[in-house]
């Protein structure tokens, strides 16, 4: 099986948690790709080069010098600090963003009420660069940083990065998705970190938002995990980054 585990940037500034998960990471990173953001870091970039960000509902606008900035912060900083603390624990990685070797090829969002700049949604992963890098026992480590194939970098969010590579992998061995975030999994109580749902399925979970158990702020990741598997990825999970392996599972 293939994971493809998913880090936002405010983990990976964190040197406790990055240490944390790059030391689970050096027991097991056989068949792992590691996908990251890094959207805060590109706003402490963006705030010390004085370039103003411009958000519409806690997402991007990315115009022509924030675009800039999130290639210097995602495929640069946060890409090679993760790819730096890996190799440090013999966890032989390599650092991409969509542009190498066309690993993520996506096209520039079409504007219909809003206009979100150079922000691109993904058309195709090449699931062959990726098979040959798991092949030689090397993680890919990619940025949310993809290309349009005619020149044009673009912004892509890490999650939908994620998804989109685990689902791909799919199609040549059962795939696990793990998203890595600041809870021990899907919480009952958002104040209770005993109160992890342990396995959801979609009926529970329609159950759960009937009953308003979920918190808001979980329902767009846990919809789309639920779309990826439909998509062919075998389960899902959502974790902290220092315990791979509990969390809740979807299913």
């Amino acid at each position: 099986m293939i994971r493809i585990i998913k880090i936002g940037g405010k983990l990976i500034e964190n040197d406790a948690v990055l240490n944390g998960l790059c030391d689970e990471l050096s027991a097991c990173y056989r068949d792992s790709v590691l996908v990251h953001g890094g959207g805060s870091m590109a706003g402490q970039l963006s705030a010390r080069l004085g370039i103003r960000t411009r958000m519409i509902d806690g997402r991007r606008i990315t115009g022509r010098e924030t675009l800039e900035v999130a290639v210097m912060a995602y495929a640069g900083w946060a890409n090679k600090k993760l790819v730096a603390a890996l190799q440090v624990r013999n966890v032989n990685a390599c650092g991409l963003s969509g542009c190498d070797q066309k690993v993520i090829l996506a096209h520039k969002r079409e504007v219909k009420e809003i206009d979100w700049g150079f922000v691109g949604d993904i058309d195709r992963v090449d699931t062959g660069v990726l098979a040959g890098l798991l092949h030689r026992q090397v993680m890919p480590v990619i940025s949310p940083i993809t290309y349009d194939g005619a020149g044009q970098l673009l912004n892509t969010n890490a999650d939908s990065v994620a998804g989109a590579v685990a689902v791909a992998l799919s199609r040549i061995d059962d795939t696990e998705l793990i998203f890595c975030f600041d809870k021990p999994g899907v919480l009952l109580d958002v104040n209770d970190a005993d109160s992890v749902i342990p396995v959801l399925d979609k009926e529970k979970y329609a159950g759960y938002l009937e009953q308003g158990a979920i918190h808001a702020g979980m329902i767009p990741k846990l919809d789309n995990a639920f779309k990826t598997i439909k998509a062919g990825v075998k389960s899902v999970r959502l974790t902290d980054p220092c315990h791979l392996d509990g969390g809740t599972v979807l299913r």
